[in-house]
């Protein structure tokens, strides 16, 4: 069985899709401490003038605060909620992509309904994202497992918690900490990700593709040929033309 293992995401980017559909078992890691300017509650997409950040504001909190304890904050007017701003950028900038209205529905709901804790919007998309992109595998929470460890002592204890034999990990901050003689004296093999941005059609051409977007991006732009473009030619490892920025492709675990 292979794992893998990631930090809940907002509008998760395509290399951490790939990543979850290559695992017979995904563990989002929501009990490891909050990042401030990571993805776990901003993520990037394409406007008529350039990228954009959607950002999800959180309430102050302790810097030891885990990423499950994170609580959106709702202050602000009305006219100015960060749910209407979403809303109303998505609608200006891809309410006119080819598939918009194939999931423009279910994107209403998640920005007129209200959310509490971050890891409840954050696992409600990547359950749209997986249906979208027909990624079938179960998906976990680090804090239901009563992981124990740190680094390399936490994914030994999860991989056996979920009966894993392969660790599946990715080539951001991973290669950083991740001691594999440890693991595989553990008899864990690990096996690194390896994954090439596609290039598919995108809104305002002229500016050129622009990769590490949110899925978002693919999906309304490209709607059920989402999946195979996701999935790519067999035996991709390297990024073809597609420059994908290192604060994108790096995190652990």
């Amino acid at each position: 069985m292979i794992v893998a293992a990631h930090q809940p995401h907002y509008l998760p980017w395509l290399g951490y899709l790939d990543k979850l559909s290559k695992a017979d078992v995904f563990v989002v890691m929501d009990d490891l401490q909050y990042e401030a300017q990571n993805f776990q509650n901003r993520q990037r997409v394409k406007l008529n003038n350039g990228v954009s950040w959607l950002t999800v504001p959180l309430e102050k909190g302790a810097q030891a605060d885990r990423i499950c304890d994170k609580r959106i904050a709702h202050g602000g007017s009305a006219r100015e909620h960060w749910q209407r701003r979403t809303w109303l950028t998505l609608v200006t900038h891809y309410g006119k992509a080819p598939h918009w209205a194939a999931y423009a529905d279910e994107l209403h709901d998640v920005y007129t309904r209200r959310w509490e804790r971050l890891v409840e919007l954050d696992l409600h998309v990547l359950g749209l994202a997986r249906r979208w992109l027909g990624i079938t595998g179960p998906v976990l929470q680090s804090s239901s497992l009563g992981l124990v460890g740190h680094k390399t002592d936490r994914i030994i204890d999860l991989c056996r918690k979920v009966g894993a034999r392969v660790y599946l990990s990715g080539r951001g901050g991973s290669t950083e900490y991740l001691d594999v003689e440890a693991l595989r004296r553990a008899g864990i093999a690990v096996r690194w990700q390896r994954f090439e941005h596609p290039r598919y059609p995108q809104r305002y051409p002229q500016l050129g593709f622009v990769p590490g977007l949110a899925f978002l991006d693919l999906v309304l732009n490209c709607g059920p040929a989402s999946r195979d473009i996701l999935r790519g030619p067999a035996g991709r490892d390297i990024l073809r033309g597609v420059s994908v920025p290192a604060a994108i492709a790096g995190g652990a675990p």
